[in-house]
């Protein structure tokens, strides 16, 4: 039992509220209990003691979508021109030099620097699985890390290799779905036309097949445009659409397109800093054409070789961008803009994160019965005092140096400030020899 005592609670479950000064009490890997006052509750009889004043206490932020295995590459390309750019640098030249060893070293890194930010839920789009053992590697780094990790698995888009995708899906499913003590999940991943890698990589009636024969869900990413739009025409009419389906950007879709996205309940990955950084499609994330079908979508962080990696970038920049183009469009106008909250945005970041990984009923608020998935943000730092409001400080004050503890499954990841079982002197020197090691081998 861990009782978190004195804080102040953002649940993000609007049937149980925020309490200014409460409690969370924690049994096992679940949520036992949110209160004003949880000392008397019988479960916190012997309870482990943790004192929150001056805390916020939150849902861990869930990332729907990050190309893990790039992470000893971040910031390689930091002013990267636009998303050819990318795709051959990347793409084309260095993921073929990746081993699996490299591709568990990249996507470790990720996932535990998803943890020290408060992202307790990570989605990893591995889009380099040339052999069997390349997805191994990067399934068992989601599992040692005690991230609660969805490996969405792909075939990478060039160079050689295995040809083993989508088949090994079949294997991955029956070694790792609902293992790492049941924090690890599987989805099938696809890009959303043939227009960057061909067919085999293209979302349609085969690889809907295959997920829906395992069980899993899919998330699609590249949706952009007009080549996209049709194609999301097409699945719907095909019955290929559904909220076990995940868009990924969405940027630059017909009104029509958005139409289908919302009648058939599928789900929506937005990448705010993405769209904007590297200029996908029109360059402006889509909330406002999510928002206007009743899409309410989760956040992502995309590509560290060029991008931030924490949540609370992505929050900031969909917030500030939403809001300076309502207020652009109704400049010299009568309209009335509408504009997103920060609750909006930390709901995107938590609890609906968590509905479009497929883990809504698991993870992304502080429900009883959920689990306890939760992170412990310092309000009395100096980049956070006073606290005057938390959900506003959660969303446009805070940042990682303020993540003093990180809970998923009932287990610290994270802990006075430090992540918990992790040398950090060892992973830099591991780090930086996959760096140099895949380097060399893309100059060879």
């Amino acid at each position: 039992m861990i009782l978190f005592t004195g804080g102040t609670v953002v649940t993000m479950d609007p049937d149980v509220g925020d309490l200014a000064r409460g409690d969370v009490l924690v049994e096992g890997d679940r949520i036992l209990a949110v209160g004003a006052d949880l000392g008397s509750h019988p479960g916190a009889a012997h309870a482990r003691i943790v004192d929150t004043t001056d805390r916020i206490v939150a849902p861990g932020f869930v990332d729907t979508h990050r190309h893990a295995w790039q992470a000893q590459l971040r910031r390689s390309i930091p002013d990267v021109t636009d998303l050819g750019a990318y795709v051959v640098s990347t793409l084309g030249r260095l993921a073929p030099a990746y081993t699996p060893h490299d591709m568990y070293v990249g996507t470790r890194l990720a996932a535990l620097t998803a943890l020290d930010a408060g992202i307790t839920t990570m989605l990893d789009f591995s889009h380099n699985s040339r052999s069997a053992a390349h997805s191994d590697a990067a399934v068992e780094a989601l599992s040692d890390t005690g991230l609660r990790g969805v490996h969405a698995s792909m075939g990478p888009h060039f160079g050689d290799w295995d040809r083993q995708w989508p088949a090994d899906l079949g294997r991955l499913h029956t070694a790792y779905h609902g293992g790492g003590d049941g924090l690890v999940t599987l989805r099938l991943a696809a890009l959303a036309t043939d227009e960057i890698a061909g067919p085999q990589l293209a979302y349609g009636p085969e690889l809907a097949a295959v997920a829906r024969d395992l069980g899993i869900g899919v998330s699609i990413d590249a949706v952009f445009g007009a080549a996209s739009s049709a194609a999301i025409l097409r699945w719907a009419d095909a019955g290929l659409l559904g909220p076990e389906v995940t868009l990924i950007h969405a940027t630059g879709l017909t009104a029509e397109a958005w139409r289908a996205i919302a009648d058939t309940g599928t789900t929506v990955s937005l990448a705010p800093t993405s769209d904007a950084q590297i200029g996908l499609e029109t360059a402006v994330p889509a909330i406002d054409e999510a928002l206007a079908v009743g899409v309410r979508p989760g956040l992502s962080i995309d590509v560290e070789v060029a991008l931030a990696s924490d949540m609370f970038t992505q929050m900031r920049a969909l917030h500030t961008v939403q809001r300076m183009r309502a207020v652009n469009a109704a400049y010299g106008t009568d309209t009335v803009p509408e504009r997103i909250t920060t609750r909006d945005v930390l709901d995107f970041a938590t609890r609906q994160g968590a509905r479009t990984v497929g883990l809504g009923e698991v993870t992304g608020s502080l429900t009883p019965g959920r689990q306890a998935d939760l992170v412990v943000v310092d309000a009395a730092a100096v980049n956070n005092m006073p606290l005057n409001d938390a959900v506003g400080t959660l969303v446009l004050g805070a940042d990682a140096r303020n993540v003093e503890m990180v809970l998923v499954a009932g287990r610290f990841r994270k802990f006075a400030g430090e992540l918990v079982g992790v040398d950090l002197d060892e992973l830099r020197v591991e780090v930086a020899a996959s760096r140099d090691a895949v380097l060399k081998a893309a100059d060879r």
